[in-house]
C-alpha cells in the first residue's frame, strides 16, 4: 500500500477512533475458573466449536505425560483479535502477485503475525486450544522476569526442586547449591529445565501463587484460551494454550531486554559442582530451539532471534519462533504438526516464515495480536506487564535507552549468541494524543529496531 493511502487510512483510523474509545476500552479480561480455560468476553453461542486434541504416542523432548488427557473438550472459540481467527481451518487473503502458503503444513493450529504492527497475515485454527508443553514457559518468563535482578542469588533447597512430573527435562540444578538469576533463567531457555522453573517458583514464593501470576498475566494480555495449571507447561488435566495466545506471551515477552537476550542465547556455561577450595565447575548447555542452533538435521534460520519450543506426549511438537529479514520481523507459531518428516515443527515454522516475509504487502490481513488490556491504562502511555510497566523496573523491561540489546556475548556470565540477528523492540517516549489513542494501543508494541549481532 502507498505510503500517501496509508497515512490518509491512519488519519481516517485515528477520527473515527476518538468516538469509539470509550466503548473500546472498555472490555475487561475474562477471569480465570477453578475447571479449566475461561470462555472469552467476545465468545458467542454461535461461535465454531472446537474439536478435541486427539492423543498422539510422540516421544517427550521437555517431559513425560502424566498420563491424563489435558483440557475440556470442544469448548467454545475465542474470537479475539478478530473473527476470521475464531473460524476453522485455513485463514487468508491474498493479493496480488502474493505467493501461495506452503504444502505440507500438518500442525493442528499454527499463525503468521507481524511482530510489530501486530497484523495476523495468516493462519489456521488459530484460537484452537491445545496443550502447550514447554512453549508456556514463554508466560513465566514474561510473568517472572521483572522481579527478580539477574545477580539475585538463592541457595536450592530440596524442598524447591518437590513436585516435578516424572520425565521432566532438566538443566542440573542441585540441592544445597547456589545460583543467579541469571543461571536460572539460561536453564529455562537453552535446556528448558523444569528444576529451573521450580526454583524460579520457590523464589516467587511457591508453585500455587506463580500459576496464580501467570494467570493473571495471560488475562491482561487478552489470552484468553490459556488455562494455567503448571509454571513449566508439563502436561496436566486442563492446561491449554492456543497458537494465537502463545505469539501473544512472544510479542509481550520480547518486549524485554532480558527475555530478548536469554531466547537468543544459543550456548552457555551453566554452574556444576563446588568442591571445597577448588573454583566451582562449569558445563556447557545448548538451546534445544534447532532453529536457532542448526542442530540435529535442521538448517539454522537466517535472521533467526528465539523464541521457545516444546514436546510433550499429549501435545505433540510445540514452537514459536521470531526471525527479521531487511527491518521486517515475523512471529510463527505451530502447534503438533502430524507430518511424519524429521524435526517437522521446525521445518514447518522455517516455511511459514519464508511465505511471511515473501508475503510483504502482498497479502490482506486476517486479525490482529491485540494489545494488553492494560496498555489503555498503563501511565505516561507505557504498557504494563506481569505487575510492572515496561520501563524497565524491576530489572527486565526494555526502556527507552534499551533500543537495541544484542544477546548476550561470551564475556556475559558464560553466554554465547550464535545467531546473527537479535531482536529489539524499542519501548521509547511517546505522545498519546486523546484522537489517537486507539490506534496506538492497536499498534501495541511500539515501532522497534532490529540489531545484527555478531556470530559465536
Amino acid at each position: 500500500m502507498p505510503a500517501v493511502e496509508k497515512t490518509a487510512k491512519r488519519t481516517v483510523l485515528t477520527v473515527i477512533a476518538a468516538a469509539l474509545l470509550p466503548a473500546l476500552c472498555a472490555v475487561p479480561a475474562s477471569a480465570a475458573t477453578a475447571t479449566g480455560p475461561k470462555p472469552s468476553a467476545t465468545e458467542s453461542a454461535n461461535t465454531a466449536k472446537s474439536p478435541e486434541s486427539s492423543d498422539t504416542s510422540k516421544t517427550s523432548e521437555h517431559s513425560k505425560s502424566s498420563g491424563k488427557t489435558p483440557g475440556p473438550s470442544k469448548p467454545a472459540r475465542s474470537q479475539i483479535g478478530g473473527a476470521r481467527l475464531g473460524r476453522t481451518g485455513t485463514q487468508v487473503q491474498l493479493g496480488p502477485g502474493a505467493p501461495v502458503l506452503p504444502k505440507g503444513l500438518s500442525g493442528e493450529s499454527w499463525i503468521v503475525a507481524d511482530a510489530e504492527s501486530g497484523d495476523v497475515l495468516a493462519s489456521h485454527d488459530a484460537h484452537r486450544r491445545l496443550a502447550p508443553a514447554s512453549t508456556l514457559k514463554m508466560l513465566l518468563a514474561d510473568t517472572l522476569l521483572p522481579k527478580f535482578p539477574a545477580t539475585e542469588t538463592h541457595k536450592v533447597l530440596p524442598s524447591d526442586l518437590a513436585g516435578m512430573g516424572e520425565g521432566s527435562s532438566l538443566v542440573g540444578i542441585k540441592e544445597n547449591l547456589t545460583y543467579t538469576v541469571h543461571d536460572l533463567w539460561l536453564g529455562v531457555f537453552l535446556r528448558s529445565g523444569n528444576d529451573a522453573v521450580h526454583v524460579l517458583s520457590a523464589m516467587n514464593d511457591g508453585v500455587p501463587k506463580t500459576v496464580r501470576d501467570m494467570q493473571a498475566h495471560a488475562d491482561d494480555l487478552q489470552a484468553l484460551d490459556t488455562h494455567v495449571v503448571s509454571p513449566d507447561g508439563y502436561d496436566e488435566p486442563g492446561q491449554v494454550s492456543s497458537a494465537y495466545d502463545l505469539t501473544l506471551f512472544a510479542r509481550s515477552g520480547l518486549q524485554k531486554k532480558d527475555f530478548r537476550t536469554y531466547c537468543s542465547t544459543a550456548t552457555a556455561q551453566f554452574p556444576g559442582m563446588k568442591k571445597k577450595g577448588k573454583k566451582r565447575e562449569t558445563f556447557g548447555i545448548q538451546n534445544t530451539n534447532r532453529l536457532l542452533t542448526g542442530a540435529d538435521g535442521v538448517t539454522q534460520y537466517k535472521g533467526i532471534a528465539g523464541v521457545k519450543n516444546g514436546n510433550t506426549t499429549h501435545a505433540g511438537a510445540t514452537y514459536t519462533a521470531v526471525a527479521e529479514r531487511d527491518g521486517h520481523v515475523l512471529l510463527v507459531t505451530v502447534m503438533k504438526p502430524s507430518s511424519t518428516e524429521s524435526q517437522a515443527v521446525y521445518k514447518e515454522a522455517a516455511r511459514l516464515l519464508d511465505w511471511g516475509f515473501a508475503s510483504e504487502g502482498k497479502v490482506t490481513p486476517v486479525g490482529e495480536l491485540v494489545a494488553p488490556a492494560s496498555s489503555a491504562a498503563g501511565s505516561g502511555g507505557k504498557a504494563k506487564s506481569g505487575g510492572a510497566t515496561q520501563d524497565g523496573k524491576g530489572g527486565a523491561g526494555a526502556t527507552g535507552k534499551d533500543k537495541a540489546s544484542a544477546p548476550a556475548s561470551a564475556s556475559q556470565k558464560g553466554g554465547s549468541s550464535g545467531v546473527g540477528t537479535a531482536l529489539a523492540i524499542s519501548a521509547g517516549a511517546l505522545l498519546l494524543l486523546a484522537a489517537a489513542v486507539f490506534l496506538v494501543n492497536r499498534r501495541w508494541p511500539l515501532p522497534g529496531l532490529v540489531r545484527r549481532s555478531p556470530r559465536r
